[in-house]
């Protein structure tokens, strides 16, 4: 097995641990130790870094990655490609740093307030903007030399359980508040630190500049390359954060912190989509490869119909069962129960609609997805404007529920007009009939003495249920498959 296979079968199992373990934290852990004013002020802060952060980077982590093959030379020292890779970015660190200071008085009096909570930790903000952005450029520094593992592992385990570990000494009272955002602060610090190490101990921490690195590969090209990247990582970052920004900023940090919540309970939807993904990307460059439309249409349709089934059974488990949920909180959060459910309804037709994205992105035609990833982002905001001071945190799920089906309605128009294929066959409605019937029984499920034993029912009711009418109707024939797949494996173990 070589070093691409191997580091690809260890970021799968890291990124579903991360995953896992991001989800018990964030909804299960955090909620119960942090108050909602509390969560929002760290959600703020990490929204406001990631955001400075990319503009900072100024696209040179996909550039890295993108030309370092060219500057490959370890005897060399990689002809100073990673001073080069560092050395703009901070720079451009600079010059955010002062926007950022100066635009302090604007900020707070956004978040007026809240201001005098945030202008405590304002300027840790711009610490973990720095931490962020050297943990990106690393990140694709050791993508570009196919070390990725121990980057994914120290994103995705080691920091989630350092922030784990903090509020766990707050709850305990060895941390106040001021100490666990320091700590907070100080865990990204240590990642940055660690990858550094990391780096060294490879023998790939090579920090001579050189001349040679502007030889190498027309400077215009490189800088030209990373300011195409840079507008399409600000439109994920404006899509991903910008929500709980505008909730801090229009209601208040308690609301930021309840919001997050909300939208991270509703991320366990799209776990099934993202293993999904892994596997769609290089089959569907194989097929445009080999222009291979008539297998890319039956995958893309296959794929949705999955898609389907497993995105109905998780956003039915998760809304039938938040009471349960929610119990595990502090009361608070609880208001942040209908924008739960209208974000699992914005993130299912996501699922749903399948694989246009990444078509898009993998087609002769993959600028366009820096218009829709803009567009979308350009919807996001204007209808966070729209909602949220009317409907407050409601309004911020309404505004991504809403965005979300825009974008795929016009990406699932985009790829049927463009390449003659579509997600959709006669199953897809099927399955949805039998899910809302299934759906329905196990809601009138009645309470018991017991959330967990409630909990406990409906699952059972809504498992038994739904796969029990997808068995009989084979709407999706795959389902049998995978039953039958697990009884021989039994049978040949017993």
């Amino acid at each position: 097995m070589g070093i691409v296979q191997r580091q690809g079968l260890r970021n799968t199992i890291i990124s579903y641990a991360g995953l896992g373990l991001g989800f018990v934290n964030t909804v299960l852990v955090l909620p119960k130790v942090l108050e909602p004013k509390q969560i929002g002020l760290t959600s703020v802060l990490m929204a406001l870094a990631t955001m400075f952060a990319q503009v900072s980077a100024f696209g040179f982590g996909n550039m890295g990655v993108r030309f370092f093959p060219y500057f490959r030379k370890p005897e060399s020292g990689h002809q100073g490609f990673l001073p080069f890779l560092l050395g703009v970015p901070l720079l451009g660190f600079i010059l955010i740093a002062v926007l950022y200071l100066l635009g302090r008085p604007l900020v707070l009096h956004w978040y007026i307030d809240d201001a005098t909570l945030l202008g405590r930790y304002y300027t840790w903000g711009l610490v973990l903007t720095l931490f962020v952005l050297l943990i990106n450029l690393q990140d694709a520094y050791l993508k570009a030399l196919y070390h990725t593992a121990f980057s994914s592992f120290t994103q995705e385990i080691v920091l989630r359980l350092l922030v784990t570990g903090g509020a766990l000494l707050f709850a305990g009272g060895y941390l106040d508040f001021h100490g666990y955002v320091l700590w907070y602060v100080g865990a990204l610090g240590g990642i940055a630190l660690l990858l550094t190490v990391y780096t060294a101990s490879i023998g790939e921490l090579h920090l001579q500049p050189t001349a040679a690195v502007l030889r190498v590969r027309p400077l215009r090209e490189m800088l030209g390359f990373g300011a195409f990247a840079l507008l399409g990582n600000v439109s994920g970052v404006v899509i991903s954060s910008i929500d709980s920004l505008m909730v801090g900023a229009k209601v208040d940090l308690d609301g930021a912190g309840i919001y997050g919540t909300a939208f991270f309970i509703s991320t366990a939807l799209v776990l099934p989509f993202r293993a999904l993904y892994k596997i769609a990307f290089p089959l569907l460059a194989e097929y445009w490869k080999n222009n291979d439309l008539p297998r890319m249409a039956d995958f893309y349709q296959r794929t949705t119909r999955l898609n389907t089934v497993l995105g109905c059974y998780l956003a039915l488990g998760i809304a039938l069962n938040l009471d349960f949920i929610f119990g595990q909180m502090k009361p608070a959060y609880a208001a942040g129960a209908s924008a739960v459910l209208i974000l699992l309804a914005g993130r299912l037709f996501d699922g749903i609609t399948g694989l246009n994205g990444l078509i898009v992105v993998t087609s002769p035609r993959y600028r366009y997805d820096l218009i829709f990833n803009a567009s979308l982002a350009l919807a996001t905001v204007l209808m966070n404007l729209l909602l949220i001071p009317r409907m407050g945190l409601t309004g911020a799920a309404v505004a991504a529920a809403v965005s979300l089906v825009t974008i795929n309605i016009a990406r699932t128009w985009f790829v049927w007009h463009s390449f003659g294929l579509q997600p959709f066959d006669k199953r897809v409605p099927v399955i949805l009939l039998l899910a809302a019937v299934a759906g329905v029984v196990a809601w009138l499920v009645p309470f018991t003495h017991s959330l967990l034993v409630t909990m406990l029912l409906r699952s059972v009711v809504l498992t038994a249920l739904y796969g029990g009418l997808l068995l009989a109707t084979n709407a999706e024939p795959q389902v049998r498959e995978i039953v039958k797949s697990l009884l021989r494996r039994g049978r040949s173990n017993a």
